[in-house]
């Protein structure tokens, strides 16, 4: 397995790093409640994913305080 000959600078080594960004997730409305989803994904607000519903929801609007 390849070594490195020499320790690679901080300089080196941030301006390497600074090309590691995160990008934003892309969010679609959920055709049933309208609310915002990841696309592909069932619906956290009413469990929706096709038209069809899957999931019981895991946030709801209406919880038990």
């Amino acid at each position: 397995m390849a070594v490195p000959k020499r320790k690679m600078s901080r300089s080196n080594t941030r301006a390497r790093r600074s090309q590691w960004k995160t990008t934003a997730t892309t969010l679609t409305t959920c055709p049933q409640c309208k609310s915002a989803t990841r696309p592909h994904v069932a619906c956290p607000s009413c469990g929706a994913y096709n038209s069809r519903r899957y999931v019981e929801a895991v946030r709801s609007e209406h919880e038990a305080v």
